[in-house]
């Protein structure tokens, strides 16, 4: 009788594998499953070898970025809303920055392609939503405007990520969105207050006086 699979320790070698890749640790089979409490056959049971454990790690990436997105309260405001995702996009990123990286490793392959792109079309809903109800031109491709407002929400979050620039970038997301949205057609005051709202998450307390830093810890 086959031995029956512990869900705790799939996550536990997973989870051991994004803190060695933030640790700046080599990752190998003896070294992932040192001080688990498991042996190195943990790792072909669970994952098959090792390349097997880096596609389950990017796709553990995605898989929380679609959980953050099901539990997000959608607002009545299809702009808030659209930059909500992105907002919500980049705080996933920021929680957990190892798998982040890993997300987009195209050297590795996922093992559920759809699910990741399924992640993708809560933004296009949302462009789509935006169209539909009058806010952006009506020959707006939800798709291409989706994807637009993830490159900025993308590029920037990767810079405070990768520990280029502060966490003070992410507040240029206001200006960069608003930019995107307004191109494609919605009121330039009306669009910032929007994107304000949907950007709050990432916005830092009021009367903060954090200073620039580049961690992202």
């Amino acid at each position: 009788m086959a031995r029956q699979k512990d869900p705790a320790v799939r996550t536990q070698l997973l989870e051991r594998a994004a803190r060695m890749l933030r640790e700046r640790e080599p990752i190998t089979l003896r070294s992932l499953v040192e001080g688990t409490g498991v042996s190195t056959m943990a790792v072909y049971t669970y994952f098959g070898g090792m390349d097997g454990v880096w596609r389950a790690l990017r796709q553990e990436g995605f898989t929380r970025l679609a959980a953050r997105l099901a539990a997000l309260d959608v607002p009545d405001d299809p702009v808030e809303e659209l930059v909500a995702v992105a907002a919500a996009y980049a705080v996933n990123a920021l929680e957990h920055p190892d798998l982040y990286r890993v997300m987009f490793d195209g050297t590795v392959d996922l093992e559920d392609v759809d699910a990741a792109e399924a992640t993708l079309d809560y933004m296009v809903r949302a462009a789509g939503r935006c169209r539909d109800r009058g806010r952006v031109a009506q020959d707006v491709d939800p798709d291409r405007l989706a994807r637009e407002v993830w490159t900025v929400c993308h590029g920037i979050v990767s810079l405070v990520v990768s520990r280029v620039a502060s966490r003070r970038t992410l507040a240029s997301g206001i200006p960069l969105l608003t930019a995107v949205i307004v191109a494609a057609g919605d009121d330039p005051a009306v669009c910032r207050r929007s994107v304000e709202a949907g950007w709050v998450a990432l916005r830092p307390p009021q009367g903060s006086t954090a200073t620039a830093s580049t961690s992202t810890r």
